[in-house]
């Protein structure tokens, strides 16, 4: 075990700066993927298999005229055969294949582009040794065996994770040895034992090309949806993530509760001690809540000094009980020593009946607008006099930029 994590730490030190401690463990196994990255990581997915499937579409039928040149026509009417049903399915792929950009519509649009070919290479294998081809024809013949090591090599293209890279290529694999071991009573173990080997190396260097850009596409990511200043999401990215994380509680009629959270008497850090100590502020609060975040709670900045807490899964008991383990762990400290306080609202979907997410955000926004009123300091997540969206906009346009 201390072996494997040495070595492990070792190859995260050929990427220095790409991947954070944390999110070395999403180069493993895609469990511990934040939702946002696991839709786009789905999206980039389908659409390279499309890609794929596109180009396999366009090749396989033009070596039809190769196998009628080169082979007898029996067999090569048979493999034209093959090669038409494959180029169908691949087209399917391509036109007819629907994807609602899940990570689940992902897995089944690869299993499908890599089980065509693989299914293919099987039939094509096993008709092509019922025949004693020689010369022009058996080298012709021969060229089907590189298949797999086609599709092994393609993987490189896909940002994948070892496990996913594991999981798509073993059937592969399987498909190539019971292909040889159909033939056992005349199979040559030397030339098997250095194919399988060739193909197993490819199939390494393959997922370390997924696994790079994965590491690749997970620094890109973090650069786009991360405030520079706290490594917060930012508010661009918050609003894709309640986008998704709405409609996932909407569906699964979870609840889904939000904290808008608003530094109090932020304004004055700034003119008594300067912008860096503002900074410093709120990189502090950042700390704080980090510090005390429970698995799935997402924290972003919405502006300025405002904050937006995420809690999936949670309802307006469980996220009082979250907020009170944070207030009392404390939010930092100003520049003059005193603690850092904030005023609170929080929103529950299904407790405040909210239709959208901007609503749920709105009855947040609403209910720490009145924590600053009753005194600060303090959280609100009641009901009473939460004003119409109407209500809110005309407040929120009427504050200074």
């Amino acid at each position: 075990m201390k072996l494997t994590l040495t070595l492990w730490q070792r190859l995260l030190g050929l990427l220095p700066g790409e991947l954070t401690a944390h999110e070395t463990a999403w180069l493993i196994s895609p469990q511990q993927h934040m939702p946002l990255m696991a839709q786009r990581r789905a999206v980039i997915i389908i659409n390279r298999a499309r890609l794929f499937a596109m180009l396999f579409a366009l090749l396989t039928p033009l070596w039809i005229a190769i196998d009628v040149v080169a082979l007898p026509m029996e067999l090569a009417a048979q493999l034209a055969g093959m090669r038409l049903m494959a180029t169908a399915a691949f087209a399917w792929l391509v036109f007819g294949h629907h994807s609602d950009g899940t990570l689940r519509h992902a897995y089944r649009a690869m299993a499908t582009l890599f089980a065509i070919p693989t299914l293919f290479y099987i039939a094509s294998h096993l008709l092509l040794t019922r025949y004693q081809l020689q010369g022009l024809s058996a080298a012709i013949g021969t060229g089907y065996a590189f298949l797999p090591f086609v599709l092994l090599a393609g993987f490189a293209i896909f940002p994948l994770t070892l496990l996913e890279s594991a999981t798509f290529a073993s059937p592969i694999l399987i498909a190539d040895g019971l292909a040889w071991l159909l033939r056992w009573q005349v199979i040559d173990w030397p030339s098997f034992s250095g194919a399988f080997w060739l193909l197993t190396l490819i199939t390494g260097v393959a997922t370390l090309a997924s696994m790079s850009q994965l590491a690749f596409m997970i620094a890109l990511v973090n650069q786009a949806v991360r405030d520079p200043l706290t490594g917060c999401f930012s508010r661009r990215s918050a609003e894709e993530m309640l986008d998704l994380q709405f409609t996932l509680a909407r569906r699964a009629r979870r609840p889904l509760s939000v904290a808008f959270i608003d530094l109090d008497h932020f304004k004055s850090i700034n003119d008594q001690y300067g912008h860096e100590a503002g900074d410093h502020a709120l990189q502090h609060l950042t700390r704080a809540i980090n510090d005390t975040l429970r698995h799935g709670d997402i924290l972003t900045r919405w502006g300025g000094e405002e904050f937006l807490l995420l809690m999936p899964e949670t309802d307006r008991s469980q996220a009082l009980q979250a907020l009170a383990r944070l207030r009392r762990h404390g939010l930092g400290l100003r520049p003059d020593g005193s603690p850092l306080t904030a005023s609170i609202g929080l929103a529950e979907n299904q407790a405040d009946l909210a239709a959208s997410w901007q609503r749920l955000v709105e009855i947040a926004d609403a209910r720490m607008y009145r924590a600053k009123q009753e005194g600060r300091d303090r959280v609100v997540a009641d009901d009473a006099c939460v004003p119409e969206p109407a209500e809110v906009a005309a407040r929120m346009a009427a504050q200074p930029a």
